[in-house]
């Protein structure tokens, strides 16, 4: 039928409520899955079991039928649906209880296992505490044994090595001796790595030492060929057997060159390539072959800096000129180092932190290999550059050398405590004590030419000596003319040192002309002396001097003090030590000779002599122009005392001997200079008060009993005081600001003065006894006395 075929065909579209339709109502089926599935709908589920009830011939039916409800197919169908439910769910309960038996058989199951498990953890525990108090001491059998076996391990492990190394030694020996090759070698050392590297360049050493045990004729050799038995029969006899021989050493000597040049090539590319790693397997194997001397070698003196610096070693010194001209002025500040040699200082520096971290990574022993770079550094670049400045300097003058020398002393020391604070590493820290006894050596090592010996005092003295030569060339050119016409102070010499002055002008002259001394010191040996040219201080007598060039300065004084100050600190910075006391004393003799003996004893010989001359003057007032040349005098020996009390001395006390020999020449220079200078006041005194004698001596007898006429008359009380006693004070009153100028006030000026009084006094004691005094003259005489009372108060007397 129609509707039948329409019916079957709508519920096949859900197989899985209902299995298919037939003209007669059958019940629903359904099972678990359709329960089940995640796209279930408990409303699409009964609007199927709703729509399924009314069967098919109804739903076709008139429609007029339509409006009429049967209830009795839905019952049924619901009927059907519920039974077949409950069946589902009697099975589902079956099988529910089924896995909840399961499960609890599972979980006792699990159970059981965890507790056989924690028994077994517990035994494993106990037997692991067990072994650990037995390691920890308290069973020492046991303890001994487990040391003894892995002794017994570690020593069959060593022997059974040390088998396979000889059966494999004895295997190359016999393809070497017997066939002549080294395939063995040859396959090991091509395997590459670190490893078979180090065995293949241990192996081919104790194969030498086999050769030259086992084949001693390879090494029996003349110039190349082999030493031949005298005769020829025994040259018959030997020659098939050697004929069947093989050269063992000249092969296993080519291997071992093959293999050196090889890791010497390997080590060079990994260089390139910045391979620390291969770099670093190549030096181990080349120090476990040869000591590591080829590869320290190549890394060395293939080195960048190294190829560099010799192209740059051959360039000409330049440099600034004004430079160098204020090198050897000594009364310049030293413009310092060297510009090249400060330059390749500052370059060595960088190269040497920089490359020892390359050093560090790339050598198994680092430490001998920056010792061998460090030596190359300063042996050859450092070293070389350093000769050529000071041969530079050298060629100047003497004070350029000594600055020179300090000034790179000075940079290198610096340049080795910074080397020393780097420590050489890629973290910065102390260095080790082994490089640090290189770099200390290297720095000793370079300057052991410059202080062998009395060497470097020496130059000192030289210098000084040269100096103060130029610097007093005029004084002592000066007072030598003058010697034999002592008319005036400026133009007196002093008798006592004529000899020593001569001898200075003698030595100075004779240095200007030695062949040794260079062009540009001559001209400055000329400069402080302020001549034009050497052809000059040849012909002394051209030499154009003047009054101010007999006369101390002060200011000259004080230069030769900082010359050796100068040369004082420069000695304590290069050589000091234990002949510091020495050094100091040599040069203080230079100093007492030319300032206390040339320059201080000459010009207060020649006042000397002026002011005793002075004092057989009649006829006209004395010369007092010596006068003012006592205040640079005792200036200048007051600086002198000063310096070398302050300065000498102190650095000469740990010698005592020294000391009190340099104490004692000082205080006997010294002793000689203020008797000098006392010797020039007492004849000062003695001139003046000659001189006032005279004055007083022209004193008339009737000066102090004037006539009755005149005394009356009206002008007398205008008369103030005599003509002898204005002319007495007009002289003693210009004396007075001259001593002032000449002498620092303090107790010397004062005694001084108190002297000058004293004989003024006794002078106008014996003069006033010689007059008869009547009533007017008295009036004069006490004008008169008045007078020098106020002349003597303006001297400033005191209390006494």
């Amino acid at each position: 039928m129609p509707g039948t075929t329409s019916s079957s065909s709508s519920v096949s579209q859900q197989p899985s409520v209902f299995s298919g339709r037939s003209v007669f109502h059958q019940a629903p089926t359904f099972s678990l899955e359709t329960f089940s599935n995640r796209d279930f709908i408990v409303k699409d589920f009964v609007e199927n079991l709703s729509e399924n009830a009314v069967p098919p011939n109804r739903r076709s039916g008139p429609a007029s039928q339509v409006n009429t409800f049967d209830p009795k197919p839905f019952i049924r169908t619901f009927e059907h649906a519920i039974s077949r439910m409950a069946e589902l769910s009697g099975d589902l309960e079956h099988r529910e209880n089924e896995l909840s038996a399961a499960v609890r058989r599972a979980e006792a199951q699990h159970a059981s296992t965890l507790q056989s498990a924690d028994k077994r953890l517990e035994q494993i525990r106990q037997s692991f505490n067990g072994l650990d108090v037995s390691l920890k001491g308290d069973n020492l059998d046991s303890v001994n044994s487990v040391i003894n076996i892995g002794q017994r391990l570690e020593e069959l492990d060593r022997q059974r090595t040390r088998a396979q190394d000889t059966r494999f030694l004895i295997q190359c020996w016999m393809e070497v001796s017997q066939r002549g090759e080294l395939f063995l070698l040859e396959d090991l050392r091509r395997q590459g790595g670190g490893e078979g590297k180090v065995r293949c360049a241990t192996l081919a050493r104790q194969l030498i030492k086999i050769s030259q045990s086992l084949d001693p004729e390879s090494w029996k050799q003349v110039n190349g060929a082999s030493k031949q038995v005298n005769g020829v029969n025994g040259a018959h006899e030997t020659g098939s057997h050697r004929s069947k021989r093989h050269d063992t050493r000249e092969l296993l000597e080519k291997f071992s060159e093959t293999l050196e040049k090889d890791l010497l090539r390997s080590f060079d590319e990994f260089y390139r390539r910045e391979n620390f790693d291969g770099m670093h397997d190549c030096a181990r194997v080349l120090y476990d072959f040869n000591g590591g001397a080829s590869v320290i070698g190549a890394f060395v003196n293939q080195h960048q800096f190294f190829i560099d610096r010799s192209q740059l070693i051959t360039e000409e010194l330049g440099g600034d000129p004004e430079a160098w001209d204020r090198l050897a002025d000594p009364d310049a500040e030293p413009p310092g180092v060297e510009p090249s040699l400060q330059s390749l200082i500052d370059e060595v520096k960088i190269v040497v932190q920089e490359e020892s971290s390359i050093i560090k990574r790339a050598f198994p022993y680092a430490e001998q290999v920056m010792v061998r770079f460090l030596q190359r550094i300063f042996q050859q670049s450092i070293q070389q550059r350093l000769e050529m400045v000071l041969e530079k300097a050298n060629t100047i003058s003497s004070l350029a050398f000594l600055r020179s020398l300090q000034a790179a002393r000075s940079a290198l020391s610096t340049l080795i405590e910074d080397l020393k604070m780097h420590g050489l590493t890629d973290s910065p820290e102390p260095m080790s004590p082994q490089i640090t006894l290189v770099l200390d050596q290297q720095f000793d090592d370079l300057f052991v030419p410059y202080f062998a010996g009395s060497s470097y005092i020496e130059r000192e003295k030289r210098n000084l000596e040269e100096l103060y030569s130029s610097l007093l060339f005029k004084f002592t050119i000066f007072h030598s003319r003058r010697r034999k016409a002592p008319t005036t102070f400026m133009k007196s010499l002093a008798k006592s040192g004529s000899e020593m002055l001569a001898s200075a002008r003698d030595a100075y002259v004779e240095r200007l002309d030695s062949s040794d001394l260079a062009p540009a010191q001559k001209a400055m040996l000329l400069r402080v002396a302020g001549l034009k040219d050497a052809e000059n201080a040849k012909a002394q007598t051209e030499i154009e001097v003047g009054e101010e060039d007999g006369i101390l300065s002060t200011a000259n004084a004080k230069r030769m003090l900082k010359w050796l100050a100068e040369a004082i600190g420069r000695g304590l910075e290069l050589n000091g030590g234990n002949e510091t006391a020495k050094d100091v004393s040599a040069l203080h003799q230079i100093l007492v000779a030319n300032m206390g003996e040339i320059y201080l004893e000459t010009a207060l010989d020649a006042a000397n002599d002026f002011a005793a001359s002075q004092e057989s003057v009649a006829k006209s007032e004395p010369d007092l122009s010596y006068v003012p040349t006592l205040n640079p005098a005792i200036t200048i020996m007051h600086l002198l005392s000063t310096f070398i009390r302050t300065v000498l001395l102190p650095l000469a006390a740990p010698n005592i001997s020294i000391r009190k020999t340099m104490s004692r020449s000082t205080n006997q220079t010294m002793d000689s200079l203020e008797n000098k200078v006392n010797s020039i006041m007492q004849h000062s005194i003695d001139v003046i008060l000659n001189w006032t004698s005279k004055l007083l001596s022209a004193q008339k007898k009737a000066d102090f009993r004037p006539r009755d006429d005149l005394s009356s008359g009206p002008n007398y009380l205008e008369f103030l005081q005599t003509p002898t006693c204005q002319s007495v004070y007009t002289f003693l009153s210009r004396l007075h600001p001259l001593f002032l100028t000449a002498i620092t006030p303090g107790p010397n000026l004062d005694n001084f003065f108190l002297e000058l009084a004293l004989g003024l006094r006794t002078l106008l004691f014996q003069h006033f006894q010689k007059f008869q005094v009547n009533a007017a003259g008295g009036i004069l005489v006490t004008k008169d006395l008045t007078k020098y009372i106020e002349l003597l108060r303006s001297w400033d007397l005191g209390e006494g």
